[in-house]
């Protein structure tokens, strides 16, 4: 119990681990220097990112501000950037936008999913229930992130041409009223448009360290107060920015909506979270510094809370930020503590100055930041290796666009299509008949044409034994045994068996008494120590008996000979074997 309690108080404390580093001034100018850089980078892309969510800009801001800084302070990765990201932005508002809230209390439940999904991601943590994400396979990751990306940059480009576009209760169906209405567009916007995208692109290419988004942010800024864009030429711009810090309030909601958001609470908290982690253990791959699922969604959890109670909305890690922070040479959490204190700052003192910032900039923005999370090549890759893997990645993807903006679920029939696809594959393992290769060593029969003992069958069998594959067992063996009229002998080879259930265990009862009935003797090769206990734990070693389990193979046939003498045949087993 003491030591259940002290693993829970260390959950607490994780920045123990570097505040000491802290002693080091090139470890705190190393810190000062990331954080600022972040900060470049943060400020005008949470604009653009708040503006997905369906959220005033400075919401943003907001949840830049104390969320950054305490998911650094408890989380376990040094230089992992929190704060908004892109699909967590367009999760948001795919839960929000069905509800038709006025634009005010549309915060307030923003912010309350942020602090639903922080108590959600926290108590994973404390139960160290942080393997819940593997059930989002790869492949699922992919199909729905390149749905994503795609959903939320076609959902800019009617910013870019500054349109008014009658939003539907389907993604597609948005996208075919934002056709119908691009005889109406903006050219004065479409202009600022293209001439954001160009610049955010020019100045990555030729230099990427330099701040492409900051820096076309305030060009931008500069050309729209000088032309009076936003004031006499129709131009859409962010407007007044109240000044000040967010307030500390505990957002509520209708309690009917409640069941309506849970889905939502549920599949922000997964997917932001296997952002966050994805981000951390590329970080730690550099840098090789430990991280801890667990302690992450502690950390995230701990900084959505704090999201919820300062009227912003749900964070997560971000790849390219975390990114930033990693080459900017961070070390510590003191990084992002200096990156939320500059947000402050801009809260604070400038904001008047972000009045004249164009909306499609802000669009050209998020067109450009999630451009590269769209990839075909992994899917490509997915289906070469496994064309389950294949299917999954683009089932998902067709289905999130079908279903959008209802993305969770695309996410819920990733998994479930997973979790099918899994079972169907070991259903039907492979059992192979082993016969010697002239490479001194046993190999598929079959395979490389070899020729087997008319009396004796080795077989291997590669997979785990229960109840959805035992039947298919059997009835192989059985069928293999059909062809073999003079077989005395059978040697299963189960060191692939790593987990056995009552109903594998029964079957290879059955199997054995059904073998013994017709003179055919049955002996198991290389089982597992833990396979054997449980053996030993259900009666089945007694029953088979001890003089029927042997370590290897060979060792098998060997016995069998001395039992059955002419009765068989194993001369062609006996070559000496490597690996065995």
């Amino acid at each position: 119990m003491l030591a259940f309690l002290g693993q829970w108080k260390n959950r607490f404390t994780p920045y123990k681990k570097w505040i000491g580093d802290l002693k080091d001034k090139e470890v705190i100018r190393a810190d000062l220097l990331a954080g600022l850089t972040v900060a470049l980078v943060l400020v005008p892309q949470s604009m653009a990112y708040a503006d997905l969510a369906g959220l005033p800009a400075y919401v943003g801001l907001y949840a830049s501000f104390i969320p950054v800084i305490i998911a650094s302070l408890f989380g376990s990765s040094r230089q992992m950037a929190t704060g908004p990201v892109a699909m967590v932005s367009l999760m948001t508002a795919a839960a929000l936008a069905p509800l038709g809230l006025d634009p005010a209390t549309t915060m307030v439940y923003a912010a309350f999913l942020a602090l639903s999904v922080g108590i959600f991601q926290i108590i994973l943590g404390l139960l160290r229930l942080g393997v819940l994400v593997d059930f989002l396979s790869h492949p699922v990751i992919l199909g729905f992130t390149n749905a994503g990306a795609l959903i939320i940059g076609s959902s800019q480009v009617s910013k870019i041409f500054g349109l008014t576009v009658e939003r539907a209760e389907h993604y597609y169906e948005t996208m075919w009223n934002m056709i119908l209405e691009i005889p109406n567009t903006h050219m004065l916007t479409l202009a600022m448009g293209v001439f954001s995208l160009f610049l955010l692109i020019l100045i990555k290419r030729l230099n990427p360290k330099l701040p492409n988004v900051l820096i076309t942010v305030v060009i931008c800024t500069v050309i729209s107060w000088l032309s009076g864009y936003g004031i006499d030429k129709g131009g859409v711009v962010i407007g007044e920015i109240p000044s000040g810090l967010p307030e500390f309030a505990i957002p509520s909601i209708k309690a009917e909506h409640l069941s309506i958001l849970l889905g939502s609470v549920f599949m922000i908290a997964i997917i932001g979270f296997v952002e966050a982690i994805s981000v951390a253990k590329a970080i730690a791959s550099q840098t090789r510094q430990r991280v801890s699922a667990n302690q992450e969604l502690v950390g995230q959890g701990l900084g959505n809370i704090t999201a919820g109670v300062f009227q912003a909305y749900p964070v997560a890690g971000s790849f390219s930020r975390s990114a930033v922070n990693f080459t900017s040479g961070a070390r510590t959490g003191l990084s992002a503590i200096v990156t939320g204190v500059i947000v402050a700052v801009t809260l604070l003192f400038l904001t008047p100055l972000l009045y004249h910032l164009p909306q499609a900039t802000l669009a050209a923005v998020i067109i450009i930041a999630v451009a590269g999370l769209v990839k075909i090549e992994p899917i490509k890759h997915a289906w070469k290796v496994h064309r389950h893997d294949g299917i999954i990645a683009v089932v998902v993807f067709v289905v999130t666009l079908i279903v959008a903006p209802h993305l969770e679920k695309g996410v819920l029939i990733g998994v479930l299509l997973s979790l099918g696809l899994f079972l169907y594959r070991t259903m039907s393992p492979r059992l192979l008949e082993l016969a010697r290769h002239e490479d001194t060593t046993l190999r598929s029969a079959e395979r490389f044409g070899l020729k087997v003992s008319p009396t004796v069958s080795i077989f291997r069998y590669d997979g785990d034994l229960y109840f959805a594959n035992s039947g298919y067992l059997e009835g192989k063996i059985l069928n293999f045994i059909a062809e073999k009229p003079e077989l005395k002998l059978v040697v299963l080879d189960i060191e692939a068996v790593d987990q056995l259930d009552s109903t594998g265990e029964d079957m290879l009862k059955n199997l054995y008494d059904r073998l013994e009935s017709v003179g055919i003797e049955l002996y198991l090769a290389r089982v597992k120590v833990h396979i054997e206990a449980a053996f030993k734990r259900s009666g089945l070693y007694q029953h088979i008996g001890e003089q029927r389990f042997f370590r290897q193979r060979t060792d098998a046939v060997k016995a069998a000979k001395e039992k059955m003498g002419d009765k068989i045949d194993i001369s062609m087993y006996l070559k000496p074997m490597r690996g065995e």
